[in-house]
């Protein structure tokens, strides 16, 4: 951990203090972050082909970026709740990517996900989307997601889920500097 991070003060909180459950799968465990994952997140995401697959990722990756982005998903104000995709009791890496859900408004949650380049096409993503939706710990009517229209592997990633294609739509990349084009999913629930 980097001196004057923010993970410097953070009180740690369990995943019952935080009112984040653990998810298991067959190969690997939905948990919440902890300080510890900042070094993985940081190499993973420094992985330019990581980076411009998602809206909010810098690239190159700043210093301190990855402990900063472990601090929010720990902080008791948040409005999104980020697990780590950690295959550590199955001879797996301890951290292989993230899953997360963002409150939006009238029980609707927003859906992320990406893992580490070296793990792409092992169905790691589809497992842990599929553990988080079937939890549904935001107790979520609605789930949306979105896909960068050059990235097929997350929109296949989204439809083996359940998700269904709404339209096209453009985010901003903070990789890429530049507004992309994306695929917009839906999954009602229950």
């Amino acid at each position: 951990m980097r001196e004057g991070t923010r993970l410097d003060d953070l009180k740690l909180a369990d995943a019952e203090a935080l009112n984040q459950p653990v998810i298991e799968t067959d190969r690997f465990v939905l948990r919440p972050l902890r300080p510890s994952d900042a070094g993985m997140i940081a190499h993973y995401t420094s992985d330019r082909r990581v980076a411009e697959g998602t809206r909010a990722i810098p690239h190159p990756l700043p210093p301190g970026a990855a402990e900063d982005f472990v601090a929010r998903a720990l902080s008791v104000g948040r409005s999104e709740d980020v697990w780590a995709i950690d295959g550590s009791a199955n001879r797996l890496a301890e951290l292989l990517g993230v899953v997360s859900l963002t409150r939006m408004d009238d029980d609707q949650s927003e859906l992320g996900f990406w893992v580490g380049a070296g793990f792409w096409n092992t169905g790691f993503a589809t497992e842990a989307v599929e553990a988080l939706v079937r939890a549904n710990p935001h107790k979520a009517r609605t789930l949306f997601a979105e896909a960068f229209q050059d990235n097929p592997g997350s929109a296949r990633v989204l439809t083996n889920c359940g998700f269904v294609y709404l339209g096209d739509a453009e985010s901003w990349s903070v990789a890429r500097n530049a507004r992309v084009p994306t695929w917009t999913y839906l999954r009602k629930m229950g």
